[in-house]
């Protein structure tokens, strides 16, 4: 798990009282833990769970989340939106797309502001991008010292993969500013894998995740290997092109089109209008999320005309295909850049706002075996909602590490400490009893396990008992593709075209499985005499230094076979 301390010195541990901080790119949102250790997304005094990472100034007075969002139509000039990301970047490298309907990042003192009246009175004030995150922070935490009842003076926030050094000390500032002690900045597909682990039906198992964080304004996806409970995140990816303003632009295209249609005028071309279309699109995609119809009706749109149509879900995946076709390779190349297969993903967890459209989860379903489990609202009915899984993760970590002195914290995430040594290649057991030669391979500790690492096996014994040989050897996985036996060509009178036509959909698929390629001995064992019907137990146990200790008992008997290879 990658990890960052922010303060050396915090509020003394007893004295905390810590929060998990989703802060987004487009919406942010808070959650705090339960006497019973759940994790609850709070809303703020407007009653939003999901608040827009949105500041608004009217004469003077200071708006945040829906109502600011609201500013966006009559009072853009003095209202900043998707502002997390330029944090710690210079201005030269940001990219302000997203802000053309709200105040422009400007470059100033060689950081990025905003030009806003935020005062009632007098000239317009240069305002820092440090600042605007403070304030957003200070909303956030009055929000859930308003719900709890007591001061919130700590959190855990997440951060994207792909924040720079420079990047987490800049939000570690503006909370701190905002009187927040960071007690840790962890990774947004860290915190959504932790709130489905934390789960009191959750098992501790090995197993490999992708975490799929689709946004507002991007998306991430995250590959992670969980092995006993340790996160090694394997490969990521980032992507600006496909996320939920596209899809929102898909719905603001097609429903200007149905507008110029009857109104010869394009609302897209002029501010105010295109404010509104923005925000009638994204209302009707989240509409489409959880019904088959939609209606989109703005007052007003443009020249005074009003307009209302309706569209249904079919029509919108037909005309936002290219986007959704865009999730599904991000989520391939990660895959593959992890130098795994399909085959190898346990769980996807889909993570994000845009999470929640049918479409994406339905495409993924497709693209992975059945064997993996796809957690999204529309494909497991116990999903936890992806808007809130980042917050919830961050808020059962701050409820880990709140009594813990900021030093410790500190060491136990230093990076020298978190980036721990792992297996290259699966160890696993081959057991060949009596007459077999070949024996079958079974992994104990799988690739990409973290180090020290213990693991027991239990092996039947042959029906009439006697010797069995343990083989420790190491094992990688490989894909068989097993290709379809070709159809036999007739020599009937069909002409080729015509045989192409017919028989193009009914040519069968390859077939593909994992399979176990057994590599290198490390070890040998014999447990003789064994009992009808008995087990034989191996124990693995890797040190800090790769060095492995093997030890082999038939189960319920006296004695065993013990033996150590040395560290390589």
């Amino acid at each position: 798990m990658s990890a960052e301390n922010s303060t050396s010195s915090g509020t003394a541990p007893g004295d905390r009282v810590a929060i998990g901080i989703s802060f987004g790119n487009s919406n942010s949102s808070i959650a705090v833990t339960s006497v019973d250790d759940k994790a609850e997304v709070i809303a703020n005094e407007d009653g939003d769970r999901q608040i827009p990472s949105i500041i608004s100034y009217v004469d003077g007075e200071e708006y945040n989340g829906q109502q600011a969002k609201q500013q966006l139509i009559r009072n853009s000039k003095n209202t900043v939106a998707y502002f997390r990301d330029f944090l710690g970047q210079d201005f030269k490298s940001i990219d302000p797309t997203h802000c053309h309907a709200s105040a422009h990042p400007i470059e100033h003192e060689s950081t990025i502001a905003f030009t806003i009246q935020d005062k009632e009175e007098g000239d317009p004030s240069t305002v820092t991008i440090s600042e605007i995150a403070t304030r957003q922070f200070r909303r956030l935490k009055q929000s859930a010292s308003d719900f709890t009842g007591k001061k919130v003076n700590a959190a855990v926030i997440t951060i994207p993969t792909n924040f720079s050094e420079k990047q987490k000390a800049a939000i570690t500032k503006s909370a701190n500013d905002a009187g927040l002690e960071v007690l840790q900045l962890i990774h947004e597909p860290v915190a959504a894998l932790l709130a489905y682990d934390a789960r009191p039906e959750s098992k501790v198992s090995d197993k490999n995740v992708v975490v799929v964080d689709l946004g507002g304004t991007r998306s991430d996806v995250a590959v992670i290997a969980s092995r006993g409970g340790i996160y090694t995140t394997l490969a990521t990816a980032h992507d600006y092109e496909f996320a939920g303003v596209h899809l929102d632009k898909v719905l603001e295209d097609h429903f200007a089109k149905e507008f110029i249609k009857w109104n010869t005028t394009d609302p897209r071309l002029e501010a105010r209008s295109m404010a509104k279309l923005k925000l009638e699109a994204e209302a009707t995609k989240k509409a489409l999320s959880i019904g088959t119809n939609a209606n989109f009706s703005v007052e007003s749109l443009a020249e005074g005309a009003d307009f209302a149509s309706t569209i249904n879900r079919l029509r919108y995946e037909t005309i936002a295909r290219k986007v959704f076709d865009g999730f599904s390779r991000l989520v391939e190349g990660v895959v593959k850049k992890a130098g795994l297969d399909v085959l190898d993903i346990d769980e996807v967890i889909l993570s994000g706002g845009t999470s929640h459209t049918p479409k994406i989860a339905k495409n993924f379903a497709a693209i992975f075996p059945e064997s993996t489990t796809i957690f999204a609202p529309s494909t497991t009915p116990t999903a936890i909602n992806p808007s809130e899984l980042q917050a919830r993760g961050a808020a059962l970590q701050a409820s880990l590490i709140t009594e813990y002195e900021s030093e410790d914290i500190e060491q136990s995430t230093h990076p020298a400490v978190t980036t721990v040594k792992h297996l290259t290649n699966a160890i696993g057991v081959l057991a060949i009893t009596g007459d077999e030669s070949k024996g079958i391979f079974t992994p104990i500790l799988s690739a990409e396990t973290s180090v020290p690492a213990r693991r027991t096996i239990h092996i039947n014994v042959p029906k009439e008992g006697g010797d069995v040989l343990v083989k420790i050897v190491e094992g990688g996985s490989h894909i068989k593709v097993t290709k379809p036996e070709p159809k036999p060509k007739t020599n009937g009178a069909k002409d080729d075209s015509d045989d192409s036509d017919e028989d193009s959909d009914d040519e069968p698929e390859e077939q593909r499985e994992k399979v176990w390629k057994v590599g290198s001995v490390l070890a040998e064992l014999a447990v003789k005499d064994t009992k009808k019907g008995g087990k034989v137990e191996v124990m693995i146990n890797v040190a800090g230094d790769l060095g492995v200790t093997i030890t082999a008992r038939e189960v319920g008997a006296k004695g065993g076979v013990r033996g150590n290879l040395s560290a390589p």
